[in-house]
């Protein structure tokens, strides 16, 4: 599968739905990437250590499926954050420091890189304004999905018809934290506590990132799904940092999870 030429991206049916609004979106998997090694397919991490042509060139073929120039597919230089950025033209000298991208721009892909974060897509078709969140514990945790929404709102786009999906994320099978995490969220909210489920080692449990997003999501108002994938587990078509984490691996890949509003 590996040695495909083209990216195959997981695709949500419930984001499915608004393709005959001209909304594309794609969750990137390992498949259709030149890396080799330890980031042996599609790393579109230009923070890794990997051969940044070849990451220059896993974009490109991410972007050529997407629709739209390299320049076009944005990432932002994701610091675990609550921050969101609004993009109506490409990015000009460095990338925004902030955890999620929303436009109302044609021909503007925004994406989420993660490995094992949670990437969330948005879209509300009707008002065609799109978003990406990337939604690793610290970031579902400070606000990133509300501010997300909130700022979708801003260009015009209604809580109440936003769909948002939680693509390919570590799942609670193997996300095992420790006491001072479980306090962590218990403090902010008694009832996460429920996200919780007993470790094998004694004081620790095992997280359900999934879930704790979805819920969130749905709190806020919108339609809310999760693909249910799990890149620790599904290691031949997901980078994984706790995977690469627990081999003593000296880096690790970064796939990307991709919205657009096609150009008419």
């Amino acid at each position: 599968m590996l040695n495909q030429t083209k990216p195959d991206p997981v695709r949500s049916p419930l984001l499915e739905k608004a393709r005959a609004q001209g909304i594309r979106h794609g969750y990137f998997t390992r498949i259709g990437g030149v890396s080799g090694g330890i980031y042996r397919g599609l790393n579109i991490g230009t923070g890794s250590s990997d051969d940044q042509a070849q990451v220059a060139e896993n974009r490109r073929r991410v972007a050529d499926w997407m629709g739209v120039p390299s320049s076009h597919l944005l990432t932002a230089h994701q610091i675990h954050s609550p921050d969101v950025v609004i993009a109506r033209e490409p990015f000009s000298g460095e990338r925004p420091k902030a955890d999620a991208i929303v436009t109302d721009r044609p021909g503007i892909s925004v994406g989420a890189s993660t490995a094992d974060c949670g990437p969330v897509l948005f879209a509300d078709a009707e008002a065609r304004v799109i978003g990406a969140a990337h939604a690793g514990w610290k970031g579902a945790l400070s606000g990133v999905l509300e501010n997300t929404i909130a700022a979708m709102e801003g260009l015009g786009a209604q809580r109440e018809r936003i769909v948002a999906v939680l693509g390919p994320s570590i799942g609670p099978e193997n996300y095992e934290v420790g006491p001072e995490f479980v306090a962590r969220f218990v403090e902010a909210d008694a009832d996460n506590i429920r996200y919780f489920a007993p470790a094998a080692k004694s004081g620790h449990a095992m997280f359900d990132l999934n879930l704790y997003t979805v819920d969130r999501l749905t709190r806020a108002g919108v339609t809310a799904d999760g693909l249910g994938r799990c890149t620790y587990a599904e290691e031949d078509l997901f980078y994984s940092y706790r995977r690469t984490t627990h081999r003593k691996e000296p880096d690790y890949g970064r796939q990307i999870s991709a919205i657009v509003l096609e150009t008419e």
